[in-house]
């Protein structure tokens, strides 16, 4: 999924809201309203530069990860590849889709 460009659907930033300068987007955009995995490091880079826009992006192909991949996110190990997929995601590259992913059909 790309995040680039102009979101689908982008709210007017209601006055005496957060705002922040949103990576995935380039432009500045209302903020979350929380800070995400509070007490990791990258729970604060998103908080800071992180657009609720994009954040529901990522929500939405994390879950696409999520089911892809069979993480059970009791484990550790699916935790931290979570998070490294969320990292790239925002920061780097851009998360990579699972080998073999078909997007699901449109519907109508």
């Amino acid at each position: 999924m790309s995040c680039g460009g102009v979101p689908p659907f982008e709210e007017p930033i209601p006055p005496g809201a957060r705002k922040v300068f949103c990576v995935k987007f380039q432009r500045e955009m209302r903020g979350l309203d929380e800070v995400p995995f509070e007490g990791h490091p990258l729970g604060q880079k998103i908080y800071e530069n992180v657009s609720k826009e994009a954040w529901k992006l990522w929500v939405e192909h994390m879950k696409m990860i999520m089911n892809e991949y069979r993480l059970n996110l009791g484990t550790r190990e699916a935790q931290e590849f979570l998070i490294k997929q969320m990292e790239e995601y925002f920061f780097g590259e851009g998360a990579a889709l699972p080998p073999d992913y078909v997007p699901p059909r449109a519907k109508g």
